[in-house]
This record gives C-alpha cells, structure tokens and sequence, in this order.
C-alpha cells in the first residue's frame, strides 16, 4: 500500500518561513519524480515545484527565489522549504509521486497540509 504523509503547515504571517514534509512508503522511493501541487480555495490545483530522481528541480514562476524544493532518498522524504510567504501562498499542499514505466504512468497524492498566511 502506497502512502504519502504530508507535516509541517500552519499559520505563518507574512515574510515568514514554513518547511513542508512528505515521508512516502510503499514505493521505490528513489526512482520516483516527487512534487509539490497547492490547491486555493475555488482554485484548480497547480504545479509549485517539482524535483526528478536525478535531482532536478522545476518550480512555478510564482514561487521561483522563495522555495526550494529537495529530498532525502535515505530518508524517503521530498521537502518544500518555504520562504517570504505571502497571503496568496495560502493553500492545501498536496505531495505528489510519478513514475512512468512501460507506457504506464504510476501516480500517487498525499492527504494535504494546509498552509495559511494571514497577519
């Protein structure tokens, strides 16, 4: 059984700092492409980083200078750390893992952490 658990939202205020983790099981961690996805109230869920089994990064223009995204394969952890959040950082933060193999496509979410940012 495949599972991601997410940890580390909460209520930060502006110009403050979070770092989100997702431990997964289930999965041969280490060959899976690992994301973070956020999803706003009335909002589709969208893209905020992404990072490959070889370690490279992607990240939404949005959040590009303030996030970084990196993992920890003995640990079988993907970490978003979050800086100089804004109010419109405000979301659910889904962990997400991909792997493509043979034409099939596995794909896999966390349960979702909530991020508020409100003074």
């Amino acid at each position: 059984q495949v599972q991601l658990v997410e940890s580390g939202g909460g209520v930060v205020q502006p110009g403050g700092s979070l770092r989100l983790s997702c431990t997964a099981s289930g999965i041969i961690f280490i060959t899976y492409a690992m994301g973070w996805y956020r999803e706003a109230p009335g909002k589709q869920r969208e893209l905020v980083a992404t990072i490959t089994a070889g370690d490279f990064t992607n990240y939404a223009d949005s959040v590009k200078g303030r996030f970084i995204i990196s993992r920890d394969n003995a640990k079988n952890t993907v970490y978003l750390q979050m800086n100089t959040l804004k109010p419109e950082d405000t979301a659910v933060y889904y962990c997400n893992a991909v792997r493509p193999i043979l034409g099939h496509v596995y794909n896999y979410w966390g349960q979702g952490t909530q991020v508020t940012v409100s003074s």
